[in-house]
């Protein structure tokens, strides 16, 4: 298979952190001598799901061929590698290079472009989501109980605990994990379901952030 169009990109200083909508087509020019025309997502993100855990990147470049995406930390190993957008879509990748944190990927399958596209803007306030598992502590003013997060996102996580919390209560989270410690996390409780709670968080979590501490939780030797 040609992986011309699964060449690294060159290097710009767009912001990861701000999550972009637009989507622009390089036209016949930029596609010249690429083995399908190159469409830029600038920019969006996904994620990636690998035996190692799920991962946060922003897709950067997309054609029939296959993605380039920009990561916060190495690419994870392990087969195999799928990409999952926030409005459900799964495809199937194989790794083809590395570089600079930025990493490119073939489709397995044929994939329709324009498709995998749309679904991404589908529903563009919907966050991303990962199921990543790991221990924390919950304090209040009367009490420190221990739980577990079973689902994390920017703006809120789901833990479940024996303790019991009150909607809109507010909650300190700590944890040390994957050797990065994160303290008095504030969050307020939204709903409640036998030992599953809802919270959502004061203080939005950065891309960056939201990122890193996932990766560190799931494979810590990602973090340079």
């Amino acid at each position: 298979m040609d992986h011309a169009a699964l060449t690294p990109p060159a290097h710009d200083n767009s912001d990861d952190d701000a999550v972009q909508d637009n989507v622009q087509d390089n036209g016949p020019g930029a596609a010249e001598g690429r083995a399908a025309p190159r469409t830029s997502l600038l920019i969006r993100a996904a994620k990636l799901v690998t035996s190692q855990g799920e991962f946060v990147c922003v897709l950067r470049d997309v054609s029939e061929t296959g993605i380039c995406v920009r990561l916060f930390h190495s690419a994870p190993a392990g087969d195999p590698v799928e990409l999952h957008m926030p409005a459900g879509g799964v495809y199937a990748l194989r790794s083809v290079w590395e570089k600079d944190r930025e990493a490119g990927f073939e489709f397995i399958e044929n994939v329709d472009v324009s498709q995998l596209i749309n679904e991404s803007g589908e529903y563009p306030k919907r966050g991303l989501r990962l199921g990543v598992y790991f221990p924390i502590t919950i304090s209040t003013l009367t009490q420190s109980s221990e739980a577990l997060v079973e689902n994390l996102s920017q703006q809120g996580a789901r833990f479940e605990s024996d303790a019991k919390f009150a909607i809109d209560q507010s909650l300190r989270l700590s944890c040390d994990e994957g050797g990065v410690a994160v303290k008095d996390l504030r969050a307020k409780v939204r709903w409640r379901r036998d030992k599953q709670y809802g919270v959502v968080f004061d203080d939005t979590l950065t891309l960056s952030d939201f990122a890193r501490f996932a990766a560190s939780i799931q494979c810590p030797r990602l973090i340079d």
